[in-house]
């Protein structure tokens, strides 16, 4: 597949066939990945591949928490746990949040896919610069996401597709202690992988001229 191609058609997949995904396979996706960019070259991630049945049935359900929140959140018209927002109305929907009637989904049958990574980030190998700012800081995520990306670009070289999750940093410490990761990392991210039901090929996006100006935030629209 042309680079092109697989940038403009590689979308999040949460619907897999049954078929699993190999070892050899999956090894070969992280051989690739591995050559993300990174500050520093430091590459700051590590990545656990949960393959034991019980492990992943208890990351689903820290999972369905964060979920049903995310489903509550949305009912009432806000941004999941959005940097800016309104607050009282987010601890109002958190608070009358009813019991979902969301089908049966990815998040429910989390533990089911064919191939489980968490990804997770050396907080001492990030170069944050906004570390110390009075917002919410996000810097060092360049130093962890790319990797992440290259993760499902590589996928699609197998016939794989797959999404990025980061569900499970709502329930952090439960997943650390469960996986026994050291103080020092933070969960960047949950991958999950395996052969798409359907291959997405039409994705939905936003054109340059939406979001890129010339100058200064307010300029004329840049334009090829």
């Amino acid at each position: 597949m042309e680079l092109r191609d697989a940038l403009r058609t590689t979308g999040a997949v949460r619907e897999f066939t049954g078929e699993p995904v190999a070892d050899e396979t999956l090894y070969e996706i992280l051989d690739t990945a591995r050559f993300a960019p990174s500050g520093g070259n430091r590459q700051g991630w590590r990545a656990i591949v949960v393959r034991d049945p019980e492990l992943r049935a208890a990351l689903r359900d820290l999972y369905l928490v964060g979920w049903y929140d995310y489903l509550a959140l949305g009912r009432a018209g806000l941004v999941a746990w959005a940097p800016i927002t309104d607050r009282a109305a987010e601890t109002r929907a958190l608070a009358e949040a009813r019991p979902t009637t969301a089908r049966e989904g990815f998040a429910e049958q989390l533990h089911e896919v064919p191939a489980l990574l968490v990804v997770l980030a050396d907080q001492r190998a990030l170069a944050a610069m906004d570390r110390d700012f009075d917002r919410y800081t996000f810097a060092g995520g360049a130093s962890v996401y790319p990797f992440v990306w290259s993760v499902l670009l590589a996928a699609r070289e197998h016939g794989l597709g797959g999404v990025i999750t980061t569900m499970l940093i709502r329930s952090e410490p439960q997943v650390k202690a469960l996986l026994g990761v050291p103080a020092e990392y933070a969960v960047a991210a949950v991958v999950a992988l395996g052969h798409p039901v359907r291959q997405p090929t039409r994705l939905r996006r936003a054109t340059v001229e939406d979001f890129t100006t010339v100058d200064r935030f307010d300029g004329g629209a840049f334009t090829g």
